[in-house]
């Protein structure tokens, strides 16, 4: 399970936590303007926007997770099991295969507005990658600078939801989870009054009260309520240290830490790893859960005209700054 969000202060930043019981050698990978893009369909398309974000690379192909243009486009794809339904292929759409969905979207788009456009000819269609990599059950988070929107492939068709808050975890559909908000609509970041009787002096004990009733565990349903108060809640300077810690601690509050969703099999679900890109710079910046030091690659710093992908290996141990 995942939870993804886009955030502004001075820049725009876009990120996830990957929540898994496992690694699929996911790294960094910098996509360059000219590196091919064939897709199942038959078009091919040489030039593009230059793309970065994490991605497990399979025959030479960046399989991404979540990636963000040099136009400041960003997707991530999270679990939505039980829900997802691909279609098979259309005759009179274009058919896109989940796993090259991202680039899809990434390599002809700018903006929101120009995935909706892209969105009339495009059928989302039950496709693999290969006969032993089946198609991932997943929904994306889409954002621009301004916007955000929610994508789901369903039996009732591809929805497309206006995100308002900014913020995607798994299930159940989009429609519900914000729905659900309006049950915690009374929460508040101030010091809280008594509304529960006028006959009674009731008065807080200690601070934070105001958001008593805020969930604290796991499930998919109660991360999209913490983050998305979290979020909109969020304090922060412009400054690019500022903007950055920010975004991590957001997220930081729907961290899992090993032990607290067990899987049976001795398997556990932890934060693999949690993402942040300035979309901006290009400038994309990660912790994973063995190391909490914030590593950075900077898109701009590679041959973005090249036609090779540029890839770095997750730092996973951990960083300690020792003073004496």
């Amino acid at each position: 399970m995942c939870t993804a969000i886009s955030f502004k202060t001075k820049d725009h930043y876009f990120g996830r936590t990957l929540d898994l019981e496992y690694h699929y050698n996911e790294s960094v990978v910098v996509t360059p303007r000219n590196f091919p893009f064939c897709f199942r369909n038959g078009i091919e398309i040489k030039s593009h926007p230059a793309i970065i974000g994490i991605a497990t690379i399979v025959e030479d192909y960046p399989l991404y997770y979540e990636a963000t243009n040099e136009k400041g486009l960003s997707i991530a794809g999270l679990n939505f099991p039980d829900n997802t339904y691909f279609p098979p292929k259309s005759d009179a759409l274009q058919n896109v295969a989940p796993f090259e969905f991202i680039p899809w979207i990434l390599t002809q788009c700018e903006n929101i507005s120009d995935v909706k456009k892209l969105f009339k000819e495009t059928n989302l269609a039950n496709i693999d990658f290969s006969p032993e990599m089946k198609a991932a059950t997943l929904h994306w988070l889409i954002s621009d600078r301004e916007n955000s929107i929610t994508v789901e492939a369903v039996k009732e068709g591809l929805k497309v939801y206006d995100n308002p808050v900014g913020v995607l975890t798994n299930n159940p559909p989009f429609d519900y989870q914000i729905t659900n908000l309006s049950n915690y609509l009374n929460l508040t970041a101030e010091i809280p009054q008594n509304r529960f009787s006028s006959l009674l002096d009731l008065k807080p004990y200690s601070k934070g009260m105001g958001a008593v009733g805020l969930p604290g565990d796991l499930s998919s349903v109660s991360r999209f309520v913490k983050a998305a108060f979290t979020k909109m809640n969020s304090v922060c300077g412009e400054s690019e240290e500022e903007s950055v810690s920010q975004f991590f601690h957001i997220l930081g509050s729907v961290d899992q830490q090993k032990g607290c969703v067990h899987l049976g099999n001795g398997k556990y679900e932890i934060t693999v790893y949690t993402s942040c890109c300035n979309t901006d710079k290009g400038i994309f910046y990660y912790t994973t859960y063995e190391n909490s030091q914030i590593s950075a690659v900077d898109m701009h710093r590679e041959d973005l005209d090249s036609t090779e992908l540029v890839s770095y290996t997750l730092v996973t141990e951990q960083q300690i700054n020792r003073i004496n």
